[in-house]
């Protein structure tokens, strides 16, 4: 688990002032993977009570900037944040209540991740978002 200290570090390495909220924030996203803005903003006030809203967005948009944070928008949800970066790992959405988990890169033989036409793009990500219902879902619409 991360310490104060590791997110000062995270923030100095990234060439980034340190900041009271850039901290929270960066604690908050660790601490509540695939959080939305609003969940964000409640983690962070029980640390720093007065931070405003705007102080939260820009601290998200500067982190996600420095590549300290990853935002993602799954179709039809809002943005949320997750500090797994650096690699390239996918997420499952449940339909039905919205959980987002982590799902590593496809292994094997997988076509889909090879762009038939480039269009002359150096490809570097290929992101893909697999939908389904979670357990819980599954479970209670099975019953």
């Amino acid at each position: 688990m991360a310490t104060t200290s590791d997110y000062q570090q995270m923030l100095r390495g990234a060439a980034l002032r340190v900041t009271r909220p850039r901290v929270a924030v960066l604690g908050a996203v660790h601490a509540l993977p695939h959080a939305d803005t609003d969940s964000i903003i409640r983690e962070v006030r029980r640390e720093l009570p007065e931070v405003s809203h705007q102080a939260v967005y820009d601290s998200l948009h500067t982190l996600t900037a420095a590549g300290l944070v990853r935002r993602i928008q799954p179709s039809g949800s809002v943005a949320r944040y997750e500090s797994r970066v650096g690699d390239n790992h996918h997420h499952v959405v449940c339909r039905s209540c919205g959980v987002v988990a982590d799902v590593d890169c496809a292994v094997g033989h997988a076509p889909c991740l090879t762009a038939s036409d480039d269009h002359g793009f150096t490809i570097d990500e290929a992101e893909v978002v697999y939908w389904g219902l979670c357990s819980d879902c599954s479970t209670t619409s099975s019953a």
